[in-house]
C-alpha cells in the first residue's frame, strides 16, 4: 500500500488544482466549452454542497452514466474527493443492465445523460434519492425536497459559504487513505457476466503514479479522450493521470470513427495517444494497405535499403495523420492484429502495446517505445508496482498469467464466491489469460483460458491467433473461430461490404475468394488448427465497449 502523501490520490488532485488553477483542464470537443482547473474545482465544490444537501455520507455510492464530457469528469472527481464511492456505468449498457448496476451497487445518487435516462424506469431504482442530468445539471427525478438539489439553490449556498470567492488556496479535500474504496467498476467482459470490481484509491493511484513517473503524462500534456471514461483504461490515463499531472484533455463524446478521430488529432495535436486495436487497425487498413499493395511500392518494399525510404515516408504520413506531435501511441484493451503490429514495427512507428484488466485499474505490464518494446509483447510488469508470473506453465512455458501489486482490486462487490475463485491461495490474482514470460521478463499473451480449444489429440488451440490470420484475408472485416461437436473448427466471417462493393464482386466470386483464402490460412497452420469450413455472418459481431467480441453470444452457432 502506497502510504506516502505524494502518492495519496486525493492529495494529488488537491495539489494539481492549486498549482494549475489558471491552466485549461478539460474541453468538450466539438462544443469548444473549456474549463480551467479553477472552474473545474468550483464545479466540484458545488457538487460537494449538493452531496451534503442530499445527506450523502462517506462511502455512499454515486453512479454516473453518459458520454464523455466535462460534467462526467466533475462528478467522478467530486465523489472520490468527498469520500463517496463512484460507480461508473458504461453508456453503451442496456437500460436493464444499468438498472441492475444502480441497484446492485446501492447507489444513492445518479448522474446520467438525458438520452440514457430515456430507458430508465424510476420505479425500478427505488433507493436513488435523486437523478441529475449530465447535460445541464437539471434535476430529472427526486425523492427529496426539490429545493435541496436545485442548482440555483446550490449556487446560493456556494456564495454563502465562500462570500469572498473560491480560489486556489481554498481547495482543500478531506483526508482519505489510499486504503479507502474509490470506485466500483462493473466489468464489460466477453463472458456475459458483469461483476462489480472493488477498487481502492491505491489502485487508481498506482496507475496515476506510473503515468507521471514514466514521463508519459506531464504538466501541459494534451490528450484526445475518445475511450469511454467509464472503462478503466481511458479513465486511468486520459483522465485521472492527466488531471493529476496538470494536463489538458479534450473529451470526445461522439462515436469515435476514424474520420472523427483523425480530424481531432490534426486539430489538437496530442502529446500521447491511447487507443484500442480496432481504431488503429481500421486506419491501417484504409490508409496503408492500399499503398503497400500497389506496384511499385510493393516491389520496393522487397528491396533492401530502398525499402527504408518507403517505410520512412509511410511512417511520417501516419505520424502526421495523428497530429505529428505525440511521443508514442499506446495500444491496449484487446489483442492487436500481428500483421498490423509487425508492419508498424518495421516502419519504426512509435507504438507500444500494454496489458491490463479492470481488476487492476487497469495497468499490469507495459514498456514504453523509447525503452525498447518488443514485437508481439505487452511489455514488462510495472516496476515497483506490479508483479507477474505464469501459473503451471506447459512445456512451451505457457500458463495462466497471475499478478499481484499496488493496482490489484479488493474483490467483487457482494460476490465472495467470485472473489475467492479469482485469487490463488497465496494471494495472486488470476487474470484468466494464457501467456508466457521470456528470459528478460517481457510478457506475451496467447489467449484466454476460457476460449482455448483442445485439438483431437489434446493440443492447445488459441482461436485468437487463427482469427488474426483470417482477419488479414481480403474482404474480411472480422472473424470468430469456433469448435463444432465433432471438434472441427469453423470460422464465422463478417465481410467488409465496402470492399466487396467497391470491387464489384458477385456472390460466387466472393465465395471463391474466401475459399481460396481459407486454404491459404490453413497452409500456415498446424494440422490440428485447420479451418474445416467458413460461414458468412451478415453483421458485425456484438462487442464490449473496449471492442472485444462477446464470444458467448455465438458459441452455439456452429
Amino acid at each position: 500500500m502506497m502510504t506516502e502523501e505524494k502518492y495519496n490520490l486525493v492529495k494529488m488532485f488537491e495539489r494539481s488544482f492549486r498549482d494549475n488553477w489558471d491552466q485549461e483542464a478539460v474541453t468538450d470537443y466539438g462544443t469548444n466549452v473549456t474549463l480551467t482547473y479553477g472552474q473545474l474545482a468550483i464545479n466540484i465544490e458545488k457538487l460537494h454542497i449538493l452531496f451534503r444537501e442530499c445527506g450523502i455520507q462517506k462511502d455512499d455510492k454515486i453512479a454516473v452514466m453518459g458520454k464523455n464530457n466535462s460534467n462526467w469528469v466533475a462528478v467522478y472527481l467530486a465523489a472520490i474527493t468527498y469520500g463517496a464511492i463512484i460507480v461508473p456505468i458504461l453508456q453503451d449498457f442496456r437500460p436493464n443492465d444499468a438498472i441492475h448496476i444502480i441497484n446492485h451497487s446501492e447507489s444513492k445518487l445518479l448522474f446520467i445523460s438525458d438520452i440514457n435516462w430515456e430507458g430508465i424506469d424510476l420505479d425500478q431504482i427505488p433507493n436513488v434519492l435523486a437523478a441529475v442530468s449530465l447535460n445541464d445539471w437539471h434535476p430529472i427525478s427526486l425523492a427529496l425536497d426539490p429545493k435541496k438539489i436545485n442548482f440555483e439553490s446550490i449556487a446560493q449556498k456556494f456564495k454563502e459559504k465562500h462570500p469572498e470567492g473560491y480560489w486556489a488556496q481554498d481547495v482543500h479535500f478531506d483526508e482519505r487513505s489510499n486504503e479507502a474504496i474509490g470506485s466500483i467498476n462493473y466489468t464489460s467482459g466477453t463472458t456475459g457476466f458483469s461483476k462489480g470490481v472493488i477498487m481502492p484509491l491505491n489502485g487508481l493511484a498506482g496507475n496515476v503514479r506510473y503515468g507521471i513517473e514514466s514521463g508519459l503524462v506531464y504538466n501541459g500534456s494534451r490528450f484526445v479522450t475518445f475511450l469511454p471514461l467509464a472503462h478503466a483504461y481511458g479513465c486511468a490515463f486520459d483522465f485521472l493521470a492527466c488531471i493529476a499531472a496538470g494536463g489538458h484533455t479534450w473529451l470526445v463524446g461522439r462515436t469515435p470513427s476514424p474520420k472523427i478521430l483523425l480530424k481531432a488529432f490534426s486539430e489538437i495535436k496530442p502529446t500521447i495517444i491511447l487507443s484500442v486495436p480496432l481504431i488503429l487497425e481500421k486506419i491501417y487498413k484504409k490508409m496503408i494497405v492500399p499503398q503497400i499493395q500497389k506496384p511499385p511500392v510493393s516491389w520496393v518494399l522487397k528491396v533492401p535499403f530502398l525499402d527504408e525510404v518507403v517505410c520512412g515516408k509511410i511512417r511520417e504520413q501516419l505520424i502526421q495523420a495523428f497530429g505529428g506531435e505525440f511521443c508514442q501511441m499506446i495500444i491496449g484493451g484487446a489483442p492487436l492484429n500481428p500483421e498490423v503490429e509487425a508492419f508498424l514495427t518495421r516502419i519504426k512507428f512509435p507504438m507500444s502495446v500494454g496489458y491490463g484488466m479492470t481488476e487492476c485499474a487497469p495497468l499490469i505490464a507495459f514498456t514504453p517505445y523509447s525503452e525498447g518494446s518488443r514485437l508481439y509483447s505487452c511489455g514488462k510488469a510495472l516496476k515497483g508496482i506490479m508483479e507477474v508470473k505464469i501459473l503451471s506453465p506447459n512445456e512451451e512455458g505457457i500458463g495462466e498469467v497471475v499478478v499481484r501489486g499496488e493496482n490489484t482490486m479488493k474483490g467483487y462487490f457482494k460476490n465472495p464466491k467470485a472473489t475467492k475463485e479469482s485469487f490463488t491461495k497465496d494471494g495472486w490474482l488470476r487474470t484468466g489469460d494464457l501467456g508466457m514470460l521470456d528470459e528478460d521478463g517481457f510478457l506475451y499473451i496467447k489467449g484466454r483460458c476460457k476460449t482455448m480449444l483442445l485439438g483431437p489429440s489434446g493440443q492447445n488451440i488459441y482461436p485468437e491467433e487463427i482469427e488474426a490470420k483470417i482477419n488479414n484475408m481480403p474482404y474480411v472485416l472480422e472473424s470468430l473461430v469456433l469448435q463444432q461437436e465433432d471438434n472441427r473448427l469453423v470460422a464465422l466471417i463478417c465481410p467488409d461490404y465496402n470492399e466487396v462493393d467497391a470491387s464489384g464482386l458477385t456472390n460466387e466470386q466472393f465465395e471463391e475468394i474466401i475459399e481460396d483464402s481459407r486454404k491459404q490460412v490453413n497452409s500456415e497452420l498446424a494440422a490440428y488448427e485447420q479451418i474445416a469450413t467458413v460461414k458468412i455472418y451478415p453483421h458485425e459481431f456484438e462487442k464490449t465497449p473496449k471492442k472485444s467480441i462477446k464470444r458467448f453470444l455465438y458459441t452455439n452457432m456452429v
